[in-house]
């Protein structure tokens, strides 16, 4: 009895997905919608093939200015390596660098936020620091804003890029307290690996 029922059970559901398959079929030749199709993975559009130039070893030099949070001024040097993290949507950049406050390591995360239509940039070092930046681009250009805290005193922070070179470019870092008068803080120039081995 037991077994008859479970039989039936089988049956009727065969049936069943027999009927639904012979009715997607006449709704096709009739010029019906089809069945959804299998979603598929999204893929990184143009914004985010953008961020490609940054791909690759980095050697940075600069110069720290006088500033308004005490930090000494003076040269520094350091070495930038950044990849694709995995999916194509990401470029993870991992950097050492030396300057008058001694030695730090950093990680940065560059991508694109396609709901906003803006790039951001997470980064964290071993200095404490940790924070995220708004980012557009225009031609050449790169700026990246950011609303920041640094020993007890809020401000307003500005990244300007310049990759009008394909293997080197030129950043500066500038502070504001009110958004509308910007200091230089930090300013230099990254040239890829390759292109330091030629010259």
């Amino acid at each position: 009895m037991k077994f008859t029922k479970f039989a039936a059970a089988v049956l009727a559901c065969l049936a069943m997905t027999l009927i639904a398959q012979g009715q997607e079929k006449k709704m096709e030749k009739k010029g019906g919608a089809k069945a959804p199709a299998k979603m598929e993975m999204p893929k990184p559009g143009a914004e985010v093939k953008k961020l490609g130039y940054f791909v690759g070893s980095w050697s940075m030099e600069g110069e720290m200015k006088e500033n308004a949070f005490g930090m000494p001024a003076g040269p520094f040097t350091g070495d930038n390596k950044c990849e694709w993290f995995a999916g194509g949507w990401q470029v993870v950049c991992h950097t050492t660098s030396k300057g008058a406050m001694g030695a730090s390591r950093g990680i940065g995360i560059l991508a694109y936020n396609g709901e906003d239509k803006v790039y951001t940039y997470y980064g964290i070092d071993s200095t404490g620091y940790g924070g995220l930046s708004k980012g557009k681009q225009d031609g050449s250009t790169w700026v990246y804003t950011s609303d920041e805290k640094m020993m007890g005193k809020s401000f307003h922070g500005r990244y300007t890029i310049d990759t009008s070179s394909p293997d080197s470019y030129t950043f500066k870092y500038e502070t504001s307290e009110d958004g509308q008068k910007w200091s230089t803080m930090m300013e230099g120039k990254s040239t890829k690996a390759a292109a330091a081995k030629k010259s």
